[in-house]
């Protein structure tokens, strides 16, 4: 393996300057720099990013947290983050928390011990203890798709009202027997606020809510299923569904093919993220959209800025596709 010594000996330099060549550091001629430049380029040698981030403290690496990683919505913010981390010429330590928050914290004491530049917390709540370990750690933190009652900047879409949007359109297509697949019960973070903007998109077309309207589950597939089970019996004669989220959209939507109830003409469905999935489904789902790429893209800029926003909100719009019957027509 080429070493930095290797360098040196063939450049007849001493180590320290080609350090200081490679973190720009100043003491050295022109001419000097272009030699070690020329020999570093001729026998291909590659700095440890460790061992220059001891010197310039900067490892150009970023930690991200994510409670999971196979899902389509946390890969679609992945993407965007590890893109632009990219550009940037930083490397990416992804993290699977689990919602675990002792695995979090341990997670964070990991991304101390490597000395990472800063740090990306998608989708999940930010206790007490974890923020006292962000402080101690003393590098710059964003949030995506989540926040938090500590002074760290996120970057989100508004839930009240992205879930009152699409509640209200399926009121605007001339549904009055409407039910809900919400996330898990009492997360305040994304579950209650699109819980709350549902609610009031109906009430505000004048449908009275019931607790037997909304079901609960965990934002995935097989609770999808599940839910929509549970709203079938609850609700028998409801004509459409909203759904907290594209997985559990696609899980209530094969329970409806299991059971043959037709789609649309028979159940609406609408989902919640946009996610690769939506296009999948069959029929392809109607869906709230997050720019979820665009949002991991931009907590690379926030987590680098000197001067971020707390409070950043994106916008979101409905992608219409072939779940959503209009009786208004």
């Amino acid at each position: 393996m080429v070493t930095i010594k290797d360098v040196a000996k063939q450049a007849e330099v001493s180590v320290s300057t080609v350090s200081r060549i490679m973190n720009n550091l100043p003491g050295y001629s022109e001419e000097t720099k272009k030699r070690v430049e020329k020999v570093i380029k001729e026998i291909g040698y590659q700095p440890n990013a460790v061992a220059r981030g001891l010197i310039n403290r900067k490892t150009k690496t970023i930690g991200v947290l994510v409670p999971k990683v196979s899902d389509l919505f946390a890969s679609e913010v992945l993407a965007g983050i590890e893109d632009s981390a990219h550009d940037l010429d930083y490397s990416v330590m992804v993290c699977k928390t689990n919602f675990d928050g002792v695995r979090t914290i341990n997670y964070l004491q990991t991304l101390s011990e490597k000395r990472v530049d800063g740090i990306v917390i998608v989708s999940q709540g930010i206790t007490s203890e974890c923020y006292k370990k962000i402080e101690k750690m003393d590098v710059p933190v964003a949030l995506v798709a989540t926040q938090s009652d500590f002074p760290l900047p996120f970057i989100k879409v508004n839930d009240y009202q992205a879930a009152y949007d699409a509640a209200s359109y399926l009121v605007q297509k001339g549904h009055s027997k409407v039910g809900m697949i919400a996330g898990t019960k009492g997360d305040v973070i994304s579950t209650v606020p699109r819980v709350e903007g549902f609610k009031e998109a109906l009430s505000d077309g004048g449908i009275t809510v019931t607790d037997q309207m909304i079901a609960y589950g965990y934002f995935d597939f097989k609770s999808g299923i599940e839910a929509m089970s549970q709203l079938l019996i609850n609700e028998p004669t409801i004509t459409a569904v909203f759904c907290a989220s594209d997985e559990m959209a696609a899980g209530a939507l094969s329970l409806l093919h299991k059971k043959g109830i037709k789609i649309p003409s028979e159940i609406s469905v609408v989902g919640y993220d946009n996610t690769a999935m939506a296009e999948k489904t069959v029929p392809p789902l109607t869906t709230l959209a997050q720019p979820l790429y665009d949002m991991g893209r931009a907590s690379i800029d926030l987590l680098l800025s000197s001067s971020a926003k707390i409070e950043n909100l994106y916008p979101h719009h409905i992608v219409e596709r072939e779940t959503v019957r209009s009786f208004s027509q």
